[in-house]
C-alpha cells in the first residue's frame, strides 16, 4: 500500500490511531468520508487476540491472555486499509481504517498528519503521566 505521510512510518500511524481518543477519531473520520467516495467493507467484527509479552529476566516470549478487539478491513480502488482497536467499538475501528485509507490515497494529507501528530502528542503526555504516578510509588530498598 502506498503511504502518503513519509515523515510518519505506517507502523507509527497505525499505533497512534489504535490509541487515539475514540470521539476525536470518529469526528475526524466523518470529515474524510465525503472525500473518500465508495468504499468496500471487507469485514467489520470483534474478536479475541492473544496479548504477547516478554519475560524480561529470561527474554522469552509468552502470551499473557486474550484481549477483546474490534477490527475493520476496507478497500477502495485496490488499496486496502485496516483498523484494530481494543474493546467492542466497531465505529472506532472503522474510523481508524478510514484514516488509514485516506493516508494511503493521499487524501487530506496535511489534516491527516496534523491529526496523527496531535494524537501522538496526547498519547505521549498520557504515558508521561502514568510513569510519574508509577514513579511516585517506587520504594528504594537497601540490601544488607
Amino acid at each position: 500500500m502506498a503511504h502518503a505521510l513519509p515523515d510518519i512510518p505506517h507502523e507509527a500511524l497505525l499505533g497512534t490511531l489504535a490509541r487515539a481518543d475514540a470521539d476525536r477519531l470518529k469526528a475526524f473520520a466523518e470529515v474524510l468520508i465525503p472525500q473518500l467516495g465508495d468504499i468496500e467493507v471487507l469485514h467489520s467484527r470483534t474478536g479475541l487476540v492473544m496479548l504477547p509479552m516478554r519475560d524480561t529476566a529470561q527474554g522469552t516470549a509468552f502470551h499473557l491472555g486474550e484481549v477483546l478487539v474490534s477490527e475493520a478491513h476496507i478497500r477502495q480502488a485496490g488499496v486496502e486499509a485496516y483498523g484494530m482497536r481494543r474493546g467492542r467499538d466497531l465505529e472506532s475501528a472503522m474510523a481508524m481504517a478510514l484514516v488509514d485509507l485516506a493516508v494511503a490515497q493521499g487524501i487530506a494529507p496535511d489534516a491527516c498528519a496534523a491529526f496523527v501528530r496531535a494524537e501522538a502528542d496526547a498519547a505521549a503526555s498520557e504515558d508521561a503521566q502514568v510513569l510519574r504516578r508509577i514513579d511516585a510509588t517506587r520504594v528504594d530498598m537497601e540490601t544488607f
